[in-house]
């Protein structure tokens, strides 16, 4: 491999490790501290001054992860929830790799003195993102069945797991659906004592139309919101009451612009939100996220502090070698039946103190 000189520009260093990653080898630093290989099989993070521009991304450090264990558009997904049901529909936390092709998600990251910039992009030939959209024909409303896209990240904080996976996060068996208000009964939690993981949802619906990721955690007792209190209502006339929402008779509050839907004349074709979201608050707005879904797939960029000053929250610290253990999952119009990754996954924020100095072969 030829080299670089010291009057080469920093860009050509990232090519070098860039076609290193999608060769699988490893690329070899020689600098002022002497020679060391970078392994490949992480996702790096390069430190920018400015947050992260399109030209960035385009030659950011990609990192392919393989999720695996899901079901794309599956009709009537809400059957009777029991032990087995579990088990099978989320092949990938409790066995491994299963029948259904796995989804590769490719993801890029950059850092600045302040916030961590990461960018996840993946195929997606549907584009789910009305969560029980209400639909209007001239006379009566109806709410649609469709679901939402998503996906999760589960990090390690206290790096206490080894070989950590979306396998330390199980569902039991009273995950479920509750009746047709379709609030996920999640009952995420850990088998381990004296743990926590830093957990982060996008919803592509619920979340993504307020520019946010929902930012959470899970213990051995539970999966808990970072501040305490549900921001997600169903828009519903009857959920009002106490009744049960979106069926048969049951209309929208309000429409997407957050007005009364009594206040206008609605033409038939009208649509209107099947869930009201409140503005995320203190620790749970950690996370701010941009999302567009063009040309078959999903591309999200989220944005968070290096340190929130949360100790539930992960802490990224640029020049650690070991980085952070995270685990990933991604929801096809679905609240439940998840994609996950089962290798260990590291993120490591490369301090500009780590890059050659001098030649690079």
């Amino acid at each position: 491999m030829r080299l670089l000189r010291r009057n080469d520009t920093g860009r050509k260093i990232l090519s070098g490790l860039f076609l290193a990653l999608l060769a699988g080898v490893g690329f070899l630093l020689i600098g002022s501290t002497g020679c060391r290989e970078v392994p490949v099989d992480r996702l790096y993070a390069l430190q920018l001054d400015h947050a992260p521009t399109e030209n960035d991304w385009m030659t950011a450090l990609p990192r392919q992860v393989a999720v695996r264990g899901g079901f794309r558009n599956m009709p009537s997904r809400l059957g009777a929830i029991d032990e087995d049901t579990v088990h099978t529909s989320t092949a990938s936390c409790h066995h491994g790799a299963a029948l259904p092709d796995p989804v590769v998600v490719d993801l890029r990251a950059f850092y600045t003195a302040r916030d961590l910039y990461i960018r996840l992009s993946w195929s997606d030939p549907t584009r789910d993102d009305h969560l029980r959209q209400w639909q209007y024909d001239g006379k009566d409303w109806s709410a649609r069945p469709g679901f939402e896209d998503g996906f999760g990240m589960m990090w390690d904080a206290q790096g206490s797991f080894p070989q950590f996976s979306c396998s330390y996060a199980c569902h039991i068996e009273d995950f479920g659906v509750s009746g047709a208000n379709f609030h996920a009964r999640n009952r995420m939690r850990l088998a381990r004592e004296n743990s926590l993981v830093d957990l982060w949802n996008w919803k592509a619906d619920r979340t993504g139309r307020a520019g946010f990721v929902d930012d959470r955690y899970l213990t051995m007792k539970s999966m808990e919101p970072d501040v305490p209190g549900d921001i997600f209502h169903p828009n519903s006339v009857y959920a009002q009451s106490g009744r049960e929402p979106f069926v048969q008779g049951d209309a929208p509050l309000y429409d997407y612009d957050e007005q009364p839907i009594a206040s206008a004349f609605r033409l038939s074709g009208s649509v209107a939100p099947g869930y009201l979201v409140d503005p995320p608050v203190a620790g749970r707005a950690d996370i701010r996220a941009t999302s567009e879904y063009r040309d078959g797939g999903w591309t999200v960029v989220l944005r968070r502090a290096l340190d929130t000053g949360d100790r539930r929250d992960v802490v990224f610290v640029p020049g650690d070698e070991q980085g952070v253990s995270y685990g990933l999952s991604i929801m096809d119009n679905t609240l439940d039946q998840h994609y996950a990754s089962s290798t260990e996954e590291k993120l490591v924020l490369m301090a500009k103190t780590q890059l050659p100095r001098g030649d690079v072969k």
